[in-house]
């Protein structure tokens, strides 16, 4: 054979090549520059625009909490394990702080050049203290000598009195000031958290309806003489130190799981610092001294060239001003539980068939009345619940408190280590003890994050379980911003694989099968890869082979490998993928048929589903985890079925099929990690999946059994509140 006539064989790249998948910190830090697109898109309401702005700045401080904390910790172990793309802790570090200083520095100029001014427009004016006219400096003065003065406490650093501690999250004035005889000293002031950042100045020469706000730090400052009496200020910069709030507990050591989360929750305002932000033109002398007492490495500090900790800006949505945010809703309220509202109540209409709510479309009161009303109904046995997130003011558990007082017997799993959840958690659980609640904390070395209410009810000669499964917390107050998915069920299966999964939780069991959920890190992981191995095999046997999965996260390097066979097989692969991902699509010979998109609009995706082609007999799940090791092997999670034939369609038509065309909102992942905006085309018109999918008039709550609200307007269970509730968490 010659050479011309040599067959020639396509070498395929190793799917175990570390170019193949993407960092997953980078990756988190690219979801923040499409968090910071919104605040930069004026089709965006403006306040609205300044909320996506001040998300990014919160979800910097907390990436740099827990993600950077990680991974100098990893640092300081001297950890040499490369991440699957090949970096080590000290590369990604690295590369990191380029990346973080870059973001920070849009997040800056988007401020500074087009969101103050367009606020100004709109009648909105944060001003610099120096650019206040005298009649305001003295509005701004009194507020000062009235409000703020007797909250003060500054605090010297001398031979006598050691460097005081900074808390995590403060906001700061490192001052410098010169005894008589010439003598300079550093003192350091917080910036009390307990005030406004924005101090209103009104006069009597304020145009009505118009809003005149000043940095609280910009009038601190110029007033320091009074807190330095016979002393002359020299100077003062803000600072704003983040601190690593990575929880070390050691649950098999801990006689008390309860008291060894609130000790970590106590410990935390003391872990290392993992970034000093400061603003541009701070004297070296001053940042040296900082960076000295601190205890960390110029690579730690930011300097900035505008205000710090920008997430206080979320305080400007509280302005009554309607004309700048997006225009309210009326939450729906599926037909089944309206038609049924009069007839025997939720229960009747459950009985009737599954029920599908997506969440904030769709009310979230339906799920506070199933509980409230488990708690009061002579015929419910018992009530049993995973909570996760559900917040400081939450009528889902003032039911469960109801609950014993009605004879239920009530469990009740309370998940400690829900991150930045903690404190509240706690004041639950204590409340729940107090009761009669039996009040679990889960197993030993893994978080509880399925979503799972049990009810057992007694209908004549027979016991019947009533389930509802979810994608999202039980927190009354997030399901009206994030987009979740809930079913209702009667189903035998699902309803004795939820006892059996509290049975797990609760008892002693070694339970490793169950009849249709999907429990982590049982066999969560080993099912959804038989599931994308069938879709392979259809795709090899002719039969086109479509896979779509939307979640928050996909970092698992098996998951994200199978996907690879999936698309070399021919296997369509849509990925709905929110926040990281790991896996790099349009890769020739590894990805051609996997496609990306991240949706960031009104509400935040949160939903995680999973559809199956499955030769034409489509199959749909929901659940509470994303294709991360942490969920699939370090967690409990539930993902569930969705087996009624006009709900899969539902899910595959009206949620996931209409995300898929979005291109006002969505953004398409790129092989290199990045994304670009899908435009629509010339012949295409605009589809916002988000507000094609809000309510109808004709569907609202308004046609549905009254939920009492409190003055807030948050739905509350009926019956007694729980004085726990007014406690900060």
């Amino acid at each position: 054979m010659s050479e011309a006539t040599v067959p020639l064989v396509a070498v395929l790249p190793d799917l175990e090549e570390s170019r193949l998948y993407l960092n997953r910190e980078l990756s988190l830090l690219a979801f923040q520059w499409r968090v910071l697109a919104e605040a930069r898109d004026e089709s965006n309401p403006l306040l609205e625009r300044v909320k996506f702005l001040a998300i990014v700045a919160s979800n910097v401080e907390e990436f740099f909490m827990v993600r950077v904390g990680g991974l100098l910790h990893q640092k300081a172990a001297r950890v040499e394990e490369l991440s699957p793309d090949g970096m080590s802790p000290q590369a990604q570090l690295g590369t990191i702080r380029i990346e973080a200083e870059r973001l920070l520095s849009d997040v800056q100029s988007c401020f500074a050049t087009e969101l103050l001014p367009a606020l100004a427009k709109s009648g909105i004016h944060i001003l610099d203290y120096a650019d206040l006219s005298a009649a305001e400096k003295a509005e701004a003065d009194r507020t000062f000598d009235q409000h703020v003065f007797p909250v003060l406490t500054p605090l010297a650093h001398d031979p006598g009195r050691p460097f005081p501690h900074i808390s995590n999250l403060s906001l700061n004035l490192g001052i410098t000031v010169r005894d008589a005889r010439g003598r300079e000293r550093f003192a350091r002031l917080k910036v009390p958290s307990t005030l406004p950042r924005l101090v209103p100045v009104k006069t009597t020469a304020t145009v009505p309806g118009e809003h005149r706000l000043v940095w609280l730090e910009q009038l601190i400052s110029a007033k320091l003489a009074k807190l330095f009496p016979g002393m002359t200020v020299v100077d003062a910069h803000p600072f704003h130190v983040t601190r690593d709030a990575d929880l070390d507990i050691r649950e098999v050591e801990a006689d008390d799981l309860l008291e060894t989360i609130e000790e970590s929750v106590r410990r935390r305002r003391f872990h290392g610092v993992v970034r000093l932000a400061v603003r541009e033109g701070m004297p070296a002398a001053m940042r040296e001294t900082l960076e000295s007492n601190l205890e960390i490495t110029p690579a730690e500090v930011y300097a900035l060239s505008g205000p710090l900790a920008l997430g206080s800006l979320m305080a400007l949505r509280s302005l009554d001003r309607p004309d700048l945010k997006d225009v309210s809703f009326q939450p729906a309220r599926p037909r089944p539980l309206r038609r049924n509202a009069g007839e025997g109540g939720i229960f009747a209409a459950i009985r009737q068939g599954d029920i599908l709510l997506h969440h904030p479309y769709d009310s979230f009161n339906p799920v506070i009345e199933f509980v409230a009303r488990a708690a009061r109904d002579p015929e419910v046995l018992a009530i049993k619940q995973s909570l996760y997130r559900v917040g400081t003011n939450s009528p889902v558990v003032e039911a469960l408190l109801e609950a014993p007082r009605h004879g239920k017997e009530v469990a009740a799993l309370v998940e400690l280590k829900a991150r930045f959840d903690e404190e509240s958690n706690i004041e639950w659980a204590r409340a729940l003890e107090a009761e009669g609640v039996h009040v679990i904390y889960g197993l030993v070395g893994l978080k509880t994050h399925a979503k799972v209410a049990l009810v057992v009810r007694k209908e004549g000669d027979r016991i019947r379980r009533y389930v509802h499964l979810a994608t999202g917390n039980y927190n009354a107050v997030s399901a009206q911003h994030y987009t979740d998915i809930g079913m209702f069920t009667t189903d035998e299966a699902i309803g004795a694989d939820a006892s059996d999964l509290f049975n797990l939780l609760t008892g002693y069991s070694a339970k490793r099968d169950f009849r249709k959920l999907l429990v982590a890190p049982i066999n969560l992981r080993s099912r959804m890869e038989e599931l994308i191995r069938r879709e392979i095999d259809h795709q090899k046997k002719g039969e086109p082979g479509h896979l779509i999965f939307k979640m928050n996260a996909l970092v698992d390097r098996r998951m994200i490998r199978l996907l690879y066979e999936a698309s070399r097989a021919g296997v369509r692969v849509d990925l709905i993928v929110r926040g990281i991902c790991c896996l790099r699509p349009g890769l020739e010979g590894v990805s051609d048929n996997i496609r990306v998109v991240s949706i960031v609009g009104r509400f935040l995706e949160h939903s995680r589903i999973f559809y199956f082609r499955n030769g034409g007999k489509e199959e749909v799940y929901a659940g509470s985890a994303d294709l991360m090791p942490r969920n699939l092997d370090h967690r409990v999670e539930v993902v569930f079925p969705i087996e009624d034939p006009a709900l899969v369609r539902q899910v595959r038509h009206d949620i996931l099929a209409t995300e898929l065309r979005d291109n006002v909102k969505a953004r398409r992942m790129l092989p290199d990690g990045t994304y670009e905006q899908i435009h629509p085309g010339p012949d295409e018109q605009p589809v916002n999946s988000q507000q094609l999918s809000l309510p109808r008039r004709g569907a609202s709550e308004a046609d549905a059994v009254e939920i009492e609200t409190g003055a807030d307007g948050a739905p509350l269970a009926p019956g007694p509140r729980s004085p726990r509730r007014r406690r900060r968490a």
